[in-house]
């Protein structure tokens, strides 16, 4: 067998094991209580500790897309809208600012 197909077994036996291995923990994780919750939590978690970093070493032109971003989502509570205008807003700061 030539040596690209044992690396492309061998990644195919990884991805496999670790999906299995995430549908097999999966199962095992509690449905209700403060682990539960915070299992829940974790997401938006990642999520606002992620923008934080990037917020804190964008300069200017990233707090005031931020900003903007955060106007756009109060506003209309809509995912999709309020990235597209965080998006255009540091494009445009970006090409013009």
């Amino acid at each position: 067998m030539d040596d690209t197909w044992i690396v492309i077994v061998g990644l195919a036996a990884a991805t496999f094991s670790v999906r299995l291995g995430g549908v097999l923990l999966g199962a095992r994780l509690p449905q209700t209580g403060p682990w539960a919750r915070a299992l829940q939590a974790l997401p938006g978690s990642l999520i606002v500790a992620l923008v934080t970093m990037l917020m804190l070493s964008a300069g200017p032109d990233g707090w005031l897309a931020g900003a903007i971003s955060l106007g756009v989502a109060v506003a209309t509570r809509n995912l999709p809208l309020t990235m597209l205008a965080g998006i255009a807003a540091i494009y445009v700061l970006r090409i013009y600012g």
